[in-house]
């Protein structure tokens, strides 16, 4: 059986990243959707668990991304992209209707959401040009 090189710590990075979304997504989906939005319109709450169905199967892409972390190119960057946009809604939904209350938890879910992809991106980078490098000589 061939064994695999160590792989670099950017790369291992990147997975961790992965393993970590992939975790928040699965569990939140999972939550979302048996909760679903209390207090609300049929209609909210429709929509709210169809998207926590959307929120739970991009966390098993992400876990199969990070499991498969060797053979990763664009869809790295495409999940980060992902998580990205998913901040910059919290942030316009903050910026438009105000802060939740406890202020704290939901800053909490928002920062990691605008810093992780940027450090996902950046380490997925350093990987692909590591290896480029590496094929060239």
């Amino acid at each position: 059986m061939p064994s695999n090189p160590p792989m670099p710590a950017s790369q291992r990075v990147v997975q961790v990243c992965l393993f970590l979304v992939a975790a928040i997504a699965m569990l939140g989906g999972t939550l979302q959707m048996v909760l679903g939005q209390p207090d609300t319109s049929p209609r909210l709450d429709n929509v709210h668990r169809f998207m926590a169905g959307v929120y739970f199967s991009t966390g098993l892409i992400n876990l199969w991304a990070a499991i498969t972390i060797r053979r990763q190119g664009t869809l790295v960057y495409l999940l980060a992209l992902g998580v990205l946009l998913a901040g910059i809604g919290r942030l316009v939904s903050i910026i438009q209707v105000g802060l939740p209350e406890p202020a704290a938890l939901w800053l909490g879910y928002l920062i990691p959401e605008l810093l992780l992809p940027v450090v996902i991106a950046l380490a997925h980078t350093a990987t692909t040009r590591n290896a480029s490098r590496a094929e060239a000589t």
